[in-house]
């Protein structure tokens, strides 16, 4: 097993479930001290547990990613406790109920909105400013949903997610002169709770699956975490504002 990130103090937001819980420890694995942020003490307390029986580091924050307030004190507790703040992943997100645009619930698109996009914006600024003056590297969660928008009745999902990217590039050329590479992950449907149709199971999830996508699956947790850290990790050092779509070619 490598160890790019020895040494590496990383933030995981989302980090109690899905791809935020692999990514965290998958990142511990590597070497790095994970935190790991949400609104669900629980879950969060049950990924430090799981990385802690892997003989990693990690500890549980508890945030919400849509209050200013609860994100700069969340970047602040990492670098005060652990002394920097080197990987960033800003994963939080809500899919939200499904609906016709017509007949989406304001307040569901705001929430959608404000997890999604305005929580990777806070995200971001936070993050940016303890990096700065020596590097790091940012990698935002997006979706293949956001890239092609067919999923009707997510309409407020698919413009959040399609915002993040066109965020993070953005955001990638105006902080790669100060040695912080920021990029994103585009996954399509994954081995999650919010890939499952309401009322579907897993083996359901797998059947309509294998005629929907080219590869015939859905995503392993694992190929999406392998992604974000060799996004995060020096050898993808020249890689910059970049979003790498995995999704089993759904959007080839």
């Amino acid at each position: 097993m490598t160890q790019r990130f020895t040494g590496k103090v990383a933030l995981v937001t989302g980090g109690g479930s899905g791809i935020g819980r692999a990514v965290a420890r998958a990142l511990a694995t590597e070497g790095a001290t994970v935190v790991v942020a949400g609104r669900d003490a629980a879950s969060l307390d049950e990924t430090v547990k799981l990385i802690e029986a892997d003989n990693g580091t990690a500890a549980a924050v508890t945030a919400d990613v849509t209050v200013a307030e609860q994100v700069e004190s969340l970047v602040t507790t990492v670098v005060d406790r652990f002394g920097a703040l080197d990987v960033a992943v800003n994963n939080a997100g809500v899919l939200g109920r499904p609906a016709p645009l017509a007949d989406l619930d304001e307040t569901v698109w705001h929430s959608v909105i404000d997890t999604n996009l305005t929580g990777v914006y806070l995200s971001m600024k936070y993050e940016i400013a303890r990096m700065r003056g020596r590097g790091g590297a940012i990698v935002n969660i997006a979706s293949n949903i956001g890239a092609h928008g067919r999923r009707p009745g997510l309409g407020a999902y698919a413009a959040a997610k399609a915002a993040v990217s066109t965020l993070t590039r953005n955001a990638a050329l105006e902080y790669i002169g100060e040695g912080i590479r920021i990029n994103a992950v585009s996954p399509g449907p994954s081995d999650t709770a919010m890939s499952l149709h309401p009322g579907e199971t897993p083996q359901d999830r797998a059947d309509r699956l294998a005629g929907a996508l080219p590869i015939g699956r859905v995503g392993a947790l694992e190929e999406i975490a392998s992604a974000v850290l060799w996004l995060a990790a020096d050898e993808s050092g020249f890689t910059v504002g970049h979003d790498l779509v995995v999704d089993g070619g759904a959007t080839a």
